[in-house]
């Protein structure tokens, strides 16, 4: 069977569709394009089989919506699978119904948390002959490929399907699936160049993706869109020697930074063995690495490991300092620990980079203002190199949103402006307060002592290059708030 997996170009006045692999959607002024792990999976397993995979991601690509339509019609696939997200859902839906007209022999799929949450709405709203409601969308992909190819004789778990015109499923997707059993990412197959360069996360390029786990062993935090797909009890993980054999690869590939995107990198013995073994191949002497990482998750000794392993950039989810914001998020953190853990971070040589957000209903000036004081001096004590900051979003199927919806705090169910350039909730702060906050956050770096260290930390001509593209990284974010306040009028 030919299948292609797809990224239909999503042409905007807001700018580039971040779409892949991205927890929070946003629409970007300055392109950042992120490799789509389990889709990459879907792809290399599939192929494994013996289907036959064309890797489309137009957006990366930068193609015209009109020169993508054309493209896909002439490799005319049997199968298209096309992961999607809540903003762009109903974009989705119509270039479901253009497929379905201009390729009526083929068959298209839509995966991804949104259609996980509401299965039945896409199957509604649009003519997709599949719908994947489940995380492991790579192991059910395969499985779907396999049975439409004849090959099995029902079809898998997770799937919603049409049959005599009625909307039917197939149960609970299974997230048992053993991680083992994945091949290792075909690289070539799945385009990896397209994301080894624009993407804010790497230092040194050619840069690229692995996931060590899937996805987060917290996995309880709800606001996650991703404990959709994998709640923290089905935290799963590859062996440690997989890993560094994939990073092995990798390195030989020429691939210099390697950012590890589970939604919290192992803990515990894992790590431990996992950076002692980058020692002991020389691995570290031949790719920098990254990952993401909880408050209060590790020893300063297993800071000390991640720094031997060759590790730089720290992803930790700071999302507040306000204790009550915390709690109720299900962060499992207490306000006391931020600080020390960034210091831990720091001390141990890392680069220590926090995600936050503004716009809580609970949450009111002042304390939203605590946040941004408290980035302010991270920046200024030296401990805290750069950081993210998002509107919260209520995403269907996140405990988040079932509260909003029980609480009344909706303002709109209309999934385009679940975007974040808009507040969609009742809050104490106004929507102006919100896009302003946000952009405090992101100025909060801009002090003469930041500026200054940054400068002095000068050591190569990667140094250099890196600090040119946060610039510009930074100015598009401010541009995103801009071209942001003026969709919301429209």
């Amino acid at each position: 069977m030919k299948l292609s997996i797809s990224y239909p170009p999503l042409e905007s006045s807001k700018g580039v569709a971040l779409l892949s692999q991205n927890r929070q959607f946003q629409w970007f002024t300055n392109p950042t394009y992120i490799y789509p792990m389990v889709p990459s999976y879907a792809a290399s397993l599939c192929q494994e089989r013996g289907h036959r995979v064309f890797w489309d991601d137009g957006i990366a690509e930068e193609m015209t919506y009109a020169a993508w339509l054309d493209r896909i019609k002439r490799e005319k696939p049997e199968l298209i699978a096309m992961e999607s997200k809540t903003p762009v859902i109903k974009r989705h839906w119509k270039i479901v119904e253009e497929l379905k007209r201009e390729l009526p022999g083929t068959k298209v799929a839509l995966m991804g948390d949104h259609v996980t949450a509401l299965p039945r709405e896409s199957m509604e709203n649009c003519p997709a002959d599949f719908v994947i409601a489940g995380g492991d969308f790579d192991f059910i992909l395969a499985d779907l490929a396999d049975h439409l190819d004849g090959k099995t004789p029902a079809l898998p778990g997770g799937v919603w399907f049409r049959e005599n015109g009625e909307i039917k499923d197939t149960g609970p997707a299974s997230l048992e699936h053993d991680l083992e059993k994945l091949p290792h990412i075909d690289r070539a197959l799945t385009r990896w160049e397209l994301y080894a360069y624009k993407n804010g996360n790497f230092k040194h390029t050619p840069g690229t993706y692995v996931y060590a786990g899937r996805d987060c062993w917290w996995g309880k935090c709800t606001f996650c869109s991703w404990t959709t797909l994998y709640p923290g009890r089905n935290y799963r993980t590859v062996s440690v020697e997989r890993h560094l054999d994939e990073i092995e690869m990798l390195a030989a590939m020429g691939v210099k930074e390697i950012f590890d995107d589970s939604g919290c990198f192992p803990k515990g013995q894992w790590l431990e063995d996992f950076c002692r073994g980058m020692v002991k191949r020389g691995l570290h002497k031949k790719v920098v690495m990254g990952c993401n990482m909880r408050v209060g998750a590790l020893s300063q000794e297993q800071w000390h490991l991640l720094k031997a392993a060759n590790f730089r950039f720290i992803l930790i989810g700071l999302e507040s300092v306000v204790q009550t914001t915390l709690d109720r998020l299900v962060k499992g953190i207490k306000v006391a620990q931020i600080e020390e853990t960034l210091r831990m971070c720091k001390k141990a040589g890392l680069s220590p980079h926090i995600t936050t957000m503004v716009g809580y209903p609970w949450e009111t000036r002042e304390d939203a203002r605590a946040t941004i004081d408290f980035a302010k001096r991270m920046f200024v004590s030296g401990v805290l190199d750069t950081l993210q900051a998002t509107i919260v979003v209520p995403y269907p199927g996140t405990p988040l949103f079932a509260e909003a919806k029980a609480q009344g705090w909706l303002l709109t169910e209309d999934w385009d402006d679940y975007d974040m350039r808009q507040s969609v909730w009742r809050s104490p702060l106004t929507n102006e307060d919100v896009l302003q906050f946000k952009n405090e956050l992101y100025k909060a770096a801009l002090t003469p002592a930041f500026i200054l260290r940054k400068i002095l930390s000068i050591r190569s001509m990667d140094d250099i290059a890196f600090f040119y593209r946060a610039a510009g990284k930074l100015i598009g974010h401010l541009l995103n708030t801009r071209k942001g306040c003026a969709e919301c009028k429209k």
